[in-house]
């Protein structure tokens, strides 16, 4: 696990704190949308669907930061659509910046250059670019040519201006061990990006393409074959080890939507930013009046094939931190992932 070692221990601070606390359900990082509308038509996002009139509006400033601030989550993760088109993105960021919030910020790169300057290197904020292979099948995935050149030139750039720069890439039914090793292999031995965060793709409700997501026994062999040969200790991936053990196959856990709440334009959603059952207005009602025993798999069809990191992540982030043996694995990794 490649998470810089500062953020490491705020985080594990903050865990310990709400196990003091004797708190049950609690955000760890908070899905922020602050906008829907997207320059992009990928094929796996339901996003762009809304109508027109909800892909014109943009979050207030105020409304995004006091939502966060609400939920008292030490990191966030503000997506959309595609969050650079929202003309106050960077007071967005300045704000949560100095608030001492981790600040990941979800990018196509399509704008990324263009906007570079309106935000400042810091330890708090990184791009999270998002990237679904090399050049022919990431094009494909967005439904653009030239989209994978522009991102890999903003990286460079990024980068060369100093800012921490991670990666998202979602996996399809369509990827193979080998299609997922090149592209990791190049975000992390090329580009030298400073993490990676990898998923199997989810059924998304609204997706256009509904044909090329992963099933459960799919996205474990995938991975598992992806991951041999010492790639995943290699590769500088932004997981604890028991998500990418649970990634493998070789555990198992319930999901933990709760820890991962999303907040858009129609307010928290319930129970995650994958499915929708109805928005409520504050983080309290959110927590305390979902049902959160009967979503995951097993429990409600739609969650039937999810592996995502949303669900599941949080899970084995509290089973880490509930064992010492994992503990002492996770900060093994961090530690080694921050002298490479």
């Amino acid at each position: 696990m490649a998470m810089p070692l500062r953020q490491s221990i705020k985080v594990a601070t903050y865990l310990a704190e709400q196990k003091l606390r004797k708190r049950d359900k609690f955000p760890l990082i908070v899905e922020l949308e602050p906008l829907f509308a997207c320059n992009l038509k990928c094929e796996g996002c339901g996003k762009i669907q809304h109508p027109a009139g909800v892909l014109k509006q943009r979050m207030p400033v105020a409304q995004a930061v006091g939502a966060v601030l609400e939920s008292g989550a030490p990191m966030v993760s503000i997506a959309g659509g595609e969050p650079l088109m929202h003309p106050q993105i960077d007071e967005i960021v300045r704000q949560l910046v100095a608030k001492r919030k981790y600040v990941f910020l979800c990018t196509n790169a399509m704008l990324l250059r263009k906007k570079m300057e309106k935000f400042t290197p810091s330890p708090y904020f990184a791009f999270a670019v998002h990237i679904d292979g090399l050049r022919e099948r990431h094009d494909e995935s967005v439904a653009k040519e030239g989209v994978f050149d522009e991102a890999v030139a903003a990286i460079k750039e990024a980068k060369r201006r100093g800012f921490r720069v991670t990666t998202n890439s979602t996996f399809f039914n369509t990827d193979t061990p080998q299609t997922i090793v090149e592209v990791l292999n190049f975000l992390n031995d090329d580009l030298k990006v400073d993490e990676m965060m990898i998923s199997p793709a989810y059924a998304y409700e609204k997706a256009p393409d509904q044909e090329h997501f992963l099933g459960v026994e799919q996205t474990r062999e995938l991975f598992k074959k992806a991951f041999s040969g010492g790639n995943r200790r290699r590769w500088r991936l932004n997981h604890s080890p028991l998500f990418l053990d649970f990634l493998e196959g070789k555990v198992d856990f319930p999901c933990t939507a709760w820890a991962i709440p999303n907040y858009s334009l129609f307010g928290w959603q319930r129970p995650c930013y994958l499915m929708s059952d109805g928005y409520v207005p504050t983080y309290r009602e959110l927590i305390e009046e979902t049902d959160w025993d009967k979503y995951g798999r097993g429990k409600d069809p739609r969650c039937a094939n999810c592996m995502a990191h949303c669900g599941y992540e949080p899970t084995a982030v509290l089973a880490t931190m509930g064992s010492l043996k994992e503990s002492l694995r996770a900060m093994r990794e961090t530690v080694s992932g921050n002298r490479e």
